[in-house]
């Protein structure tokens, strides 16, 4: 049986900590979800649970499109973590599946993503440039990807993702 994903509790906050400094082997993201916590921004925090164990992990918050004057709103998704023992059994694609759902009933139109380009186009992430936006950040084209959640919203707009200001002090 699948975990189940929900919605991050508080109890659950020091075994996501530890959860993300496993998958990446550093304290960078853990520190990074702790500020977004405690930055009052809106943010959607999700957990992948079995059997009492917290095996995954995804975070969604609000990103701007500097130059664009559009209105569209757009989430970004960063970190997503999974235990090394629960990696490459689908935790991650419940995570991502969940997380755009949450991201749709709240109202983002698009998401963006800096990932692994084999990985995130599953889910119809395709590079952001076709859109003609770009990252604040100096990365290959493919790795930046942007999913529009609203069919066409992203047709008209041009700009560069902003995040928000708490990604700069990783």
């Amino acid at each position: 049986m699948d975990p189940i994903i929900r919605p991050e509790k508080p109890e659950d906050q020091q075994k996501v900590r530890q959860l993300n400094i496993e998958a990446f082997e550093t304290e960078a993201e853990a520190n990074l979800v702790d500020a977004l916590r405690n930055s009052a921004i809106p943010i959607i925090s999700l957990v992948a649970e079995k059997d009492g164990e917290i095996t995954g992990y995804i975070l969604f918050s609000p990103v701007a499109l500097a130059g664009n004057k559009s209105g569209i709103t757009i989430a970004g998704l960063a970190p997503m973590a999974v235990l090394p023992g629960w990696q490459k059994k689908g935790v991650g694609t419940l995570l991502v599946k969940e997380g755009l759902k949450q991201c749709q009933d709240a109202g983002y139109d698009a998401v963006v993503v800096l990932g692994h380009p084999d990985y995130y186009p599953r889910f119809g992430f395709i590079p952001s440039v076709k859109y003609g936006i770009t990252s604040e950040y100096d990365v290959p084209e493919e790795v930046f990807m942007a999913k529009e959640i609203n069919k066409g919203a992203l047709a008209n707009c041009r700009g560069t993702v902003k995040y928000h200001e708490t990604f700069k002090h990783l």
